[in-house]
């Protein structure tokens, strides 16, 4: 489909009325966040795909279409591991007090329903217990904003690591013919990897639309001999199990039955596996869900398939400009690890 374009700032935000904030820990002893993308006030309908072997998740079994509530009003993105699931009660709390929920039938009650993921970043700052809480979530949602979404080493993918390079959160949007936008928002922090070891090119750069990827080459021959001596380095910290997952968020303004979301998350993890190998492991927990805010209307059956399919492909390009706009990070002098990024490892792919 050659006829696609990103969406104004190719960003999960180009879908109207969504909102994300990040909150993040780098204080010594300390490298994890907190990311959070709020819906519309009335909600959206959600959906969700669980791929990887090691899930950490809240209210996953609450999208599935069988099951009666079909909004939920924000969903999480976290580190901290299990214990990071903390911080989905700050956002509840938050928009508790902001009087948005699912409606219980008496003026003034409401359920907010914020479905969740985590990544594992346990230890990555120096101090294995320091973990995202309550009051992260409440910050991250006081920080959420509509417009440009910040990327890289922020938010959910602060302490991320992809392979052995520097994780991130990425986003990406597109526009379809029909008129719908897709939008998708990604953390990173992967027991695969997202470069070629063969040629150190980010797998993602060879899906790039309008041009996001211009400027990114493949790395010379000693930088890429270079990085393996890097990998060999990492040692039983690199390979500790359970130390992955990647999660993310694809969002659409169509209208959409939590059946079609499913499908939809379900379709975004194709996009994953173009970008990182491998996916999916027994040591990843990757999980995506879907939102449709429904301020469009319903596409037909080809325009469903071409939202679908373009879900995937906007999975693949967020991972691949997270990737790019992470930074390096040295938590050495506390204990934690040093996370080189793909711009640190390989220079020479921004050539002139």
């Amino acid at each position: 489909m050659t006829d696609l374009r990103p969406g104004p700032l190719n960003a999960i935000t180009d879908v109207a009325g969504l909102r994300v904030g990040h909150a993040a820990r780098r204080e010594p002893g300390w490298l994890t966040g907190t990311t959070v993308l709020l819906t519309p006030s009335g909600g959206a309908v959600a959906g969700v795909d669980v791929r990887g072997g090691g899930p950490g998740t809240r209210e996953t079994d609450l999208l599935d279409p069988r099951n009666l509530v079909d909004r939920v009003h924000a969903v999480l993105l976290g580190g901290g591991s299990a214990l990071g699931l903390a911080a989905a009660d700050g956002i509840v709390q938050a928009l508790l007090d902001d009087g948005i929920g699912w409606p219980m039938g008496v003026p003034g009650a409401v359920v907010p329903i914020v479905p969740g993921a985590i990544l594992f970043d346990l230890g990555r700052g120096g101090v294995w217990r320091n973990h995202p809480t309550a009051s992260d979530g409440a910050a991250a949602y006081a920080a959420a904003r509509g417009g440009e979404v910040p990327m890289g080493g922020v938010g959910a993918a602060t302490g991320a690591r992809a392979g052995g390079f520097k994780g991130a959160i990425g986003t990406a949007s597109v526009v379809l013919p029909s008129g719908h936008s897709v939008g998708v928002l990604v953390a990173v922090n992967s027991a695969g990897s997202p470069v070629d070891p063969r040629t150190g090119e980010l797998y993602a750069v060879r899906h790039g639309l309008g041009g996001e990827f211009d400027g990114v080459g493949a790395p010379s021959a000693d930088e890429v001999t270079a990085s393996r001596a890097y990998a060999a380095t990492l040692g039983a910290e690199g390979q500790r199990p359970a130390m992955a997952t990647t999660i993310g968020i694809i969002a659409t303004d169509a209208t959409l039955t939590k059946a079609q979301c499913q499908k939809v998350a379900g379709m975004g993890h194709d996009g994953m596996a173009r970008a990182i190998n491998p996916v999916h492991t027994l040591f990843d927990g990757d999980t995506l869900f879907a939102v449709a805010t429904g301020e469009r209307p319903a596409p037909d059956l080809m325009e469903l398939f071409a939202l679908m399919a373009a879900a995937g492909e906007c999975v693949t390009r967020a991972i691949g400009r997270g990737l790019l706009a992470a930074e390096s990070a040295d938590c050495s002098a506390t204990g934690g690890v040093v996370l080189r990024s793909y711009r640190d490892v390989f220079p020479s792919a921004f050539g002139s």
